[in-house]
């Protein structure tokens, strides 16, 4: 079993930073992948950014690809997410999900457990 607790959310305006981070606790050796996913109110729970485990790979969406960091801290357990230029439309629950098999995926369904979420809100 794997425990995920997201942190680092909150208010912002237009053009601040946030860095997000996602603790991993329990079997964590089992996960492949950590991946970020957001869900804004009205819409679909969407991919942000995923990266291995072992840190060696990382994707990101389109709309953040350019403004966003995703990296794993020196102690394997931890995966941040770093958001610079936010946009109102970055308003969303962003969750962190874990995976065992190895095999990166943005679909919401091949995760296999989840964290709490934590709220990002970007103010004009």
């Amino acid at each position: 079993q794997v425990q995920l607790v997201e942190s680092g959310g909150g208010l912002v305006q237009a053009g601040g930073s946030l860095r997000l981070s996602c603790a991993a606790s329990g079997d964590t050796f089992s996960i492949y992948g950590i991946t970020w996913f957001r869900q804004a109110p009205g819409k679909e729970r969407e991919f942000v950014a995923a990266i291995t485990w072992s840190g060696g790979s990382t994707f990101y969406a389109n709309s953040v690809k350019g403004r966003s960091t995703i990296s794993r801290d020196d102690a394997k357990n931890t995966v941040s997410l770093q958001m610079n230029s936010l946009k109102p439309d970055d308003t969303a629950v962003y969750y962190c999900a874990a995976r065992r098999r190895p095999v990166l995926s943005g679909r919401s369904n091949d995760y296999d457990y989840w964290g709490q979420g934590t709220q990002v809100t970007v103010s004009t």
